[in-house]
């Protein structure tokens, strides 16, 4: 035994073997710390080889769309759909696998946050509380109606709760945060990868066909951010067709949108404490849903652009930041976009999803009218 370190003998669970522990020693703790970050740097590195051909696709189909918009004049973010569809078969198989997944959800979710650079406090209090009315009351009708037509037609409260939830709210993660806490069945998991495939392709089309229905309405740049942001499921497409008609229509349509997204933990909540006698009956546990992050850091950037102390080449810094990655997220969107998917599934489904869609279209296009 050295003169560093000790070696303790203790008996357990078999008092006739004793087992050595040895007290580390400074130079123990030194080759630890040494080798728990060699470990942290190889499993980074591990992580970025597996992370670059994705990401790398996407950046590249998002330069392309970058490239014609500028030279062509149509949208930047239509450009990024198309191409990246065409590219599909890189998220079919293969190394870009996760680098694409990575690119269209936390790069989507970086952009958005960012996007509060464009953003102040007056911007926001110009638009009254109409819109907040609009966001409520769109989300609470478009659940019911979605419940009672599921059931209408034989599909039952639960799928109209989820199919609902996800419409009124924010597509593909409203439905995966609402089938955490609908009580479980044989179906559950089939409605739920149905609703998130569904959803996601209509929310593609709207991006597509909406910004044409405003433009076909007149509609002035903050009903058109309203109505985009009031009607289109997710956070991406919203964002997309958003800018693809003007500036201030995206960041209209992305404070609509965000306070959709918002509606979300009230929604869940309500509905864990409506379906928890039956989830305590049948032994399942309710998810836990957070505040999305990406919402907080949104709001922290719309402070911080509202003091009007943030130098200016630094905000236009992360306003192109912003555009970027929302063009990659946009490019690996279109990639994991396979609208052959909606049309394998019964037509019941896929039309109360549609009813659903056509529905909430309908009643925020009624209230712009009406608040104009």
């Amino acid at each position: 035994m050295n003169d560093t370190s000790k070696r303790i003998h203790h008996s357990s669970g078999n008092p006739g073997k004793p087992v050595d522990t040895e007290i580390p020693t400074q130079e123990h703790i030194a080759e630890a710390e040494r080798c728990g970050f060699q470990c942290r740097a190889k499993a980074a590195k591990v992580r970025f080889d597996e992370l670059f051909p994705g990401i790398i696709a996407s950046i590249t189909v998002a330069a392309a769309a970058t490239f014609l918009s500028e030279h062509y004049g149509a949208p930047t973010m239509l450009f990024a759909l198309l191409l990246g569809m065409a590219f599909r078969f890189l998220s079919e198989g293969g190394k870009a696998i996760a680098g694409i997944q990575f690119a269209s959800t936390t790069i989507l979710r970086i952009g958005v946050a960012f996007l509060g650079m464009r953003i102040t406090l007056d911007q926001i209090l110009s638009l009254g509380a109409g819109p907040m009315a609009v966001v409520i009351g769109s989300v609470l009708l478009t659940i019911l109606f979605g419940l009672g037509l599921s059931k209408l037609m034989g599909r039952g409260k639960r799928f109209g709760v989820l199919t609902g939830g996800s419409v009124g709210i924010c597509g593909a993660s409203a439905a995966l945060a609402i089938s955490a806490i609908l009580p479980k069945d044989e179906y559950s998991e089939r409605n739920t990868i149905f609703t998130v495939i569904s959803v996601t392709a209509l929310s593609t089309i709207a991006m597509i066909l909406y910004p044409v229905i405003v433009q076909q309405f007149g509609f002035d740049n903050e009903a058109a951010g309203i109505f985009l942001g009031g009607t289109i499921h997710d956070v991406a497409q919203v964002v997309g067709a958003g800018y693809s008609v003007s500036e201030k229509t995206g960041d209209t349509a992305t404070f609509i949108k965000l306070l959709r997204v918002a509606m979300l933990v009230p929604a869940v909540f309500t509905l864990s404490l409506i379906f928890h006698t039956r989830n305590k009956e049948e032994g399942n546990d309710a998810g836990r849903v957070f505040f999305p992050p990406f919402i907080i850091f949104f709001i922290l950037f719309v402070g911080i652009n509202s003091s009007g102390f943030t130098p200016e080449p630094l905000r236009a810094f992360i306003v192109d930041t912003s555009r970027w990655c929302l063009v990659t997220a946009i490019s690996a969107l279109g990639m994991k976009t396979s609208l052959k998917a909606l049309f394998d599934v019964g037509w019941k489904p896929v039309s109360i999803l549609v009813a659903e869609t056509v529905f909430l279209a309908a009643l925020v296009l009624g209230a712009i009218y009406w608040m104009a």
